[in-house]
């Protein structure tokens, strides 16, 4: 079974893609949206939620974990790894590695929460590869709200989204990551601000394809991944506003199964 491990419904995008990609593959999702987003929270109270969430997609069977969640991601990835035996791979490598694929001239941008802007897990991991990188990183904090609420295709949106893309095109960046699964749905918005010159990374996207070719390449652990189509989604609090959200990035309504860790 793979698991997706998230901080709230974002990483339902995910599963989305995973469901038309990979559909026989059985997916285990957790959304921990009682205490999400994490990004205001320090590095240790992250670590520990994830360890819980992560714990969790282990005992309902999952053998391989994605993270969807770039603030765990940047911050509490390597502790999961240390800590639990499960092959994980997170958010963050599957988009640098396509950014610096096809990234022109090594002027990469990188938005996202605070909480991963502040860690510089993108910016050490492209300058780990290319050391010549130009990374420009910032936070973007009204997105996640925004997508909250359903206004993707109000003024206001687009009016934000062109004023937290601005700084970026005045740095002529040629590729620009979108380090968050709350930012998929827009995408399209993102893309026509950011202009014809510079290449948007969805990373929900890059994530779906990184485990498509990880699959490939590692036979023995596809070998034991269960494969009838199940698909069962977790959360730690199931309301009406997470219903809601959780459809907006599936495409339909889900049965949302509350447990408290």
């Amino acid at each position: 079974m793979i698991g997706i491990l998230d901080s709230g419904v974002g990483g339902l995008f995910l599963a989305r893609i995973l469901s038309d990609v990979l559909p026989d593959y059985d997916i285990v999702f957790w959304g921990d949206t009682a205490r999400g987003p994490y990004e205001n929270n320090s590095s240790m109270v992250i670590k520990s939620f994830a360890l819980e969430g992560a714990r969790f997609l282990i005992e309902k069977g999952a053998r391989l974990i994605l993270v969807a969640c770039h603030d765990i991601s940047s911050t509490a990835a390597m502790s999961i790894s240390e800590n639990l035996s499960v092959r994980l791979i997170d958010s963050v490598t599957p988009s640098v590695e396509r950014s610096l694929n096809v990234s022109r001239f090594l002027r990469i941008g990188v938005m996202g929460t605070r909480a991963t802007i502040e860690s510089g897990i993108y910016e050490e991991k492209l300058k780990a590869i290319q050391p010549e990188t130009r990374v420009y990183s910032s936070a973007c904090p009204l997105l996640r709200p925004i997508v909250e609420e359903g206004w993707l295709k109000k003024p206001e949106t687009h009016m934000i989204v062109k004023k937290y893309i601005l700084p970026f095109k005045i740095r002529r960046i040629d590729t620009l990551i979108a380090a968050c699964s709350y930012y998929s749905p827009l995408n399209k918005t993102i893309e026509r601000k950011a202009g014809k010159r510079i290449r948007v990374i969805d990373s929900s996207l890059a994530l779906a394809d990184y485990l498509v070719e990880f699959l490939k390449n590692n036979p023995d652990l596809d070998h034991t991944l269960s494969r009838k189509s199940i698909m069962q989604f977790f959360v730690s609090d199931k309301s009406i506003q997470n219903e809601k959200t959780a459809k907006r990035f599936f495409g339909k309504n889900l049965n949302l199964e509350q447990v408290v860790l």
